[in-house]
């Protein structure tokens, strides 16, 4: 039986965990992830050279670094960062690698280089190449007008905004997705989405029209999963409100398996409903790593993706 091939979309410590599961499934792999990141050493770089920002590509490469001891030190040096009193200190080794190789050649083809070197389990793409900015409407950022919309820009500012998120936007609107991008998710019989910040790693990829409606249209099963518990962009928001604001910027899409950790779904009734109207079977598993933190564990991911995938 052939491995199935699986696009997985969104970003960040979301994203890693997400691809560190999938790749004890399948080698046939591609991650399509955000380019709107402005914070760190992201953020350096993107103003100094312009072009996409290399963070959250450089994770997904790290995720899909092999096992063996030379692939873990590989992932160890990626994320490395450099220590010292001058302009490089904070920097991710990862990340200027990257941009150096994006000095000849162009993004995917210096990614494509940049995993060929690492020998990476499956293939990291951008969800566009175009250097994209996120813009929210949020309710409660003006302590003189807490009632008030008020719009935030960048993802570092949205991720840890103290209002409320009522909608996200990218800027450029409807920016072009990556055609590479585009192909793999009609070639998938996998997409997954999530987990990850809602509003910053998991929605920007249905804000490309052309990446949302292959997501719509593949015949791939669809596969959303939710984040082990809210994060800051989203504290005070249940689990089936996510699904909520999901389908208030994608109303056409549907899926067929909602996966969610049973520390943060179990006690919503509402979750099973809401992921009916999505078309989706509730997936509720102990998806915590063992440490208690906020984070999944690949192992106990892995589990649940070859569950519903039948695999």
């Amino acid at each position: 039986m052939s491995p199935p091939k699986v696009t997985a979309l969104g970003g960040g410590h979301g994203l890693s965990a997400s691809l560190q599961a999938l790749r004890q499934i399948t080698d046939e792999l591609v991650a399509v992830v955000t380019v709107a990141d402005n914070g760190g050493s992201s953020g350096r770089l993107r103003r100094e050279l312009g072009g996409l920002p290399p963070g959250d590509l450089r994770m997904a490469l790290a995720a899909l670094c092999g096992d063996d001891p030379l692939g873990r030190q590989w992932a160890s040096v990626l994320q490395s960062r450099f220590h010292s009193s001058g302009p490089l200190n904070g920097h991710a080794i990862g990340n200027l690698l990257i941009e150096g190789i994006w000095q000849q050649f162009d993004a995917v083809q210096g990614l494509d280089m940049v995993a060929g070197l690492l020998n990476v389990c499956g293939r990291v793409l951008p969800m566009s190449l175009e250097s994209l900015t996120i813009e929210a409407d949020v309710i409660g950022a003006d302590p003189l007008h807490p009632d008030e919309p008020v719009v935030v820009q960048g993802q570092h500012e949205v991720a840890v905004t103290s209002g409320d998120v009522a909608a996200v936007r990218l800027v450029p609107a409807n920016p072009p997705a990556c055609p590479e991008a585009i192909a793999s998710v009609h070639d998938a019989d996998y997409i997954v989405l999530g987990p990850g910040s809602w509003f910053t790693s998991v929605l920007p990829h249905l804000l490309v029209p052309e990446l949302a409606e292959a997501i719509v249209s593949s015949s791939a099963h669809r596969i959303l999963t939710l984040n082990i518990e809210p994060e800051e962009e989203t504290k005070g928001i249940g689990a089936a409100q996510h699904l909520e604001i999901l389908a208030e910027h994608a109303p056409r899409l549907r899926f067929d398996a909602v996966v969610a950790d049973s520390s943060f779904g179990a006690d919503d009734r509402n979750l099973r409903t809401f992921a009916g109207v999505l078309g989706a079977e509730l997936v509720v598993a102990d998806l915590r790593c063992c440490d208690g933190s906020a984070r999944h564990d690949p192992q106990r991911l892995a589990a649940v993706f070859r569950q519903v995938m039948g695999s």
